[in-house]
């Protein structure tokens, strides 16, 4: 069905209304339920990365916790009310809701190799964090990244990579220039670089994160995965 051009105006109108809400604060409502489906996930950005900390530490140990996804799947289907949006590698051996023992609707989690902002990515975690109001960010990358390995081979050795994989390539090349300045293990100094980078992308980017982060109500970290032992070290 075609909508004629006041329906568009007006369906302009409420869009526009419900977003400025989430910037203000406001609450929007979710379909069906005047409150979130998970209130727990309502907290301050310092206690959600301690949240994402302590899961990982959950993890680390064994001491995971036992969930009924029977019993969140019909609240879930109202609605989501994540407490962290993670920009993570699309790695296989990499699954955010497992390193920090979280459930579905927890976190927000947006995956491509190399876990670097791009346009769409930035897009997404905007959505996440002034829309769904998740108060933390982490930019998640982990230990013997293929991502980074072929990033290191472009820019030593001068290989061209198939089809589009040579963009991931060249937007890693700086986090590889940057490694090198640093001395010792290339990968891992590459690999923190390229963290660092992109939690100051985040935190910097106009005209959204940039004022949460000034205003308190977002934090930006980095984290390290460690393949080896499934810790998350705090890097940035």
């Amino acid at each position: 069905m075609k909508m004629n051009s006041n329906s568009r105006r007006n369906a302009l109108k409420i869009f526009s209304a419900a977003f400025m809400l989430s910037m203000l604060g406001g609450k929007i409502a979710w379909a069906a339920s005047d409150s979130p489906p998970l209130p727990a996930n309502v907290m301050t950005p310092e206690a959600a990365l301690k949240r994402l900390m302590d899961g990982n530490k959950r993890y680390v140990s064994g001491k995971l916790n036992v969930r009924d996804f029977n019993q969140s799947r019909v609240a879930l289907a109202k609605g989501q009310n994540p407490y962290a949006s993670i920009l993570s590698c699309a790695d296989s051996r990499v699954g955010p809701e497992f390193c920090f023992d979280e459930g579905r609707g927890d976190l927000f989690v947006n995956r491509l190799a190399g876990n670097f902002v791009t346009p769409d990515i930035l897009a997404s975690i905007e959505y996440g964090a002034a829309v769904l109001r998740a108060p933390v960010i982490m930019v998640l990358g982990h230990s013997e990244c293929g991502a980074v390995k072929a990033a290191i081979d472009a820019e030593k050795n001068h290989t061209d990579y198939p089809g589009h994989i040579q963009n991931i390539t060249s937007a890693l090349s700086p986090a590889v220039k940057a490694g090198q300045k640093h001395g010792g293990n290339l990968l891992t100094s590459t690999t923190l670089e390229n963290i660092k980078i992109n939690v100051v992308k985040l935190k910097e980017s106009t005209p959204l994160l940039r004022k949460m982060v000034d205003d308190k109500r977002l934090i930006v970290a980095g984290g390290l995965y460690h393949l080896n032992t499934g810790k998350v070290e705090l890097v940035a």
